[in-house]
């Protein structure tokens, strides 16, 4: 017995490394995105220029290389990570569900990829078609990152997430991770009209003739109304589930909320230089990673269930005389 939770242990710590190297693997690709390095390696996949080893390559082909290799190593962590669940865990266990999720959002990472590269969607490729290809890139990477944070949180013994009978918590979190997932699809879009048009004051151009720059005003009325929904919501579950670990985590998603608002504001003061849209990027993946986790903790609590009927008072025997 203590072998097989010191095992779950180091499965639930696996877990984990795999998200943060996730993350990583994620922020370099907005590096990619951000010097117009996708077209480093040509439209050639999985070689880099019809090549396996590089040879004298340009700082653009280095950098799309690098991601590529990092990119093809989380596949393998990932194999691992579900071949681990299938012997640590029973038949059924949410950790299981969450190890496959997380492979096959890792294979259709993967190929979206694949696709900016064989359909040159990439570089200065500014067609309404390369903006789609990025907001489906974003959620694809937002649904991994989910898939891997549940796994490592099932594993370290938490409940499996119930959806059905959840009330006003549930409708909450679920309207939540959605709206979530659409203003980072927009967030997307914008950092991709930031690379092709950059900005020269921060202004946003009504009358540019891009769709691209057009666009620029839309994510931040859009990001700073879900965040207003997403914290309030944070609060609210705080009082209609109240535990300590809901309680701690709804309380960083709000701290995180006012963090990413300061972000994006610097951003746009400072004309989004690539080190800012890392920051921004890397306070988005934690939000949502908290988010995610909120509604897994809110949603696996038991409904409260309504206060039983108080009994009715017994009537008044009479005086034995």
């Amino acid at each position: 017995m203590t072998a097989d939770l010191s095992a779950r242990r180091g499965f639930a710590r696996y877990t984990w490394l795999v998200l943060a190297y996730t993350v990583a693997v994620v922020l370099w690709g907005a590096v990619v995105r951000a010097t117009g390095s996708g077209a480093g390696c040509g439209s050639h996949w999985p070689a880099c220029n019809g090549q396996v080893v590089l040879r004298a390559p340009s700082l653009e082909t280095l950098i799309e290389f690098t991601h590529r290799a990092t990119s093809g190593i989380l596949g393998p962590m990932v194999i691992a990570m579900v071949w681990m669940a299938w012997r640590r865990f029973p038949k059924g266990h949410p950790a299981r569900a969450g190890a496959v999720a997380s492979l096959i959002l890792t294979l259709t990472e993967g190929a979206v990829g694949a696709a900016l590269v064989k359909l040159e969607l990439v570089a200065h490729n500014a067609s309404v078609w390369r903006a789609a290809a990025m907001a489906v890139h974003l959620t694809n990477t937002f649904l991994l990152l989910g898939a891997l944070a549940l796994t490592g949180w099932w594993a370290s013994g938490r409940p499996a997430v119930r959806l059905r009978g959840q009330g006003a918590a549930g409708a909450l979190m679920i309207s939540a991770v959605v709206l979530t997932i659409l203003v980072g699809a927009m967030g997307a879009v914008t950092a991709l009209g930031d690379t092709l048009f950059p900005k020269t004051s921060m202004g946003f151009e009504l009358s540019a003739v891009h769709f691209l720059e057009r666009l620029r005003v839309v994510h931040p009325i859009a990001a700073i109304g879900t965040g207003i929904f997403v914290a309030l919501s944070g609060r609210m579950v705080r009082r209609l589930r109240p535990g300590r670990e809901t309680e701690r985590l709804s309380t960083a998603l709000v701290a995180l909320f006012g963090l990413q608002v300061m972000a994006g504001t610097v951003n746009v003061v400072l004309l989004v230089p690539v080190w800012m849209q890392l920051v921004h990027l890397l306070l988005a993946d934690a939000l949502w990673i908290t988010l995610v986790l909120t509604a897994a903790s809110v949603l696996a609590a038991e409904p409260r269930a309504e206060a039983a009927p108080l009994p009715e008072p017994a009537s008044p025997r009479p005086a034995a005389v």
